[in-house]
């Protein structure tokens, strides 16, 4: 009778079956890693040259002014929510129709308001890496801001003259705590502003110049949004 051959497994593909049909963990000591497999398992803890970022897609600095402003919106919406309680409250002073002046504050409104464009100048000039440019609509947007503050100042000097103060009643108050907190902010804003034009004329700007200029950018664009809610509750919308 001929012989008949008997199958063998190859030496170098471990036998798993009689393993797992025991119960018994397999032997894969010989078995290859899959390729891609240490690759895929880095990419899922994320690379190193996004470290900075947040799931958000936002870096750390640039959602961190974010929150800021989102605390400074309950801040305003506070103050003017008092402001409409009390701005009927007047005794002892002018109405607010005889102390307003429209016109001045119309016009110290719209160039707080163009601060704004030459403060996206300036965001602009920073990405394209122009140290010179960006400086000058820095230096620019802060004129600006520092005429509005001055125009602000002129008419409390105006009410105060006029009769109305501080402590003079409910209104004087919250009108005053309103728009005084803005142009504290706004004066802030200013200091930044030159703050940051000093840094850059002297190289000094800490991590991503053109963010620094953007995280500042949105502050700017926040004061300018608060005024025109202001300027159309407190100034335009009589009580």
């Amino acid at each position: 009778m001929a012989d008949i051959a008997t199958p063998t497994t190859p030496a170098s593909e471990p036998d798993t079956t009689a393993a797992v049909a025991l119960g018994t963990e397999p032997d894969i000591h010989g078995m290859e890693p899959t390729p891609g497999a240490h690759d895929d398992h880095g990419d899922a803890h994320g690379g190193g040259e996004h470290g900075h970022a947040t799931s958000t897609g936002l870096s750390n600095n640039k959602l961190a002014m974010w929150m800021f402003l989102g605390s400074e919106c309950l801040l305003f919406g506070g103050l003017i929510s008092t402001y409409m309680l009390y701005r009927g409250r007047h005794e002892g002073s002018p109405s607010p129709s005889q102390l307003y002046n429209i016109p001045l504050t119309s016009v110290s409104s719209f160039v707080l308001l163009m601060s704004s464009l030459t403060m996206v100048l300036a965001v602009s000039a920073a990405q394209r890496h122009d140290d010179r440019n960006t400086t000058t609509w820095l230096t620019v947007t802060a004129l600006l801001g520092a005429t509005f503050v001055g125009a602000q100042v002129f008419e409390f000097t105006e009410f105060y003259h006029e009769g109305l103060g501080f402590t003079t009643n409910l209104f004087g108050s919250s009108f005053f705590t309103l728009t005084g907190f803005h142009g504290v902010h706004v004066t802030v804003g200013i200091i930044m502003l030159m703050a940051l034009v000093g840094m850059i004329n002297r190289g000094k700007i800490p991590g991503n110049k053109a963010e620094v200029v953007e995280m500042i950018g949105l502050y700017w664009h926040f004061v300018d949004i608060v005024w025109i809610i202001i300027f159309t509750l407190v100034y335009l919308i009589p009580s």
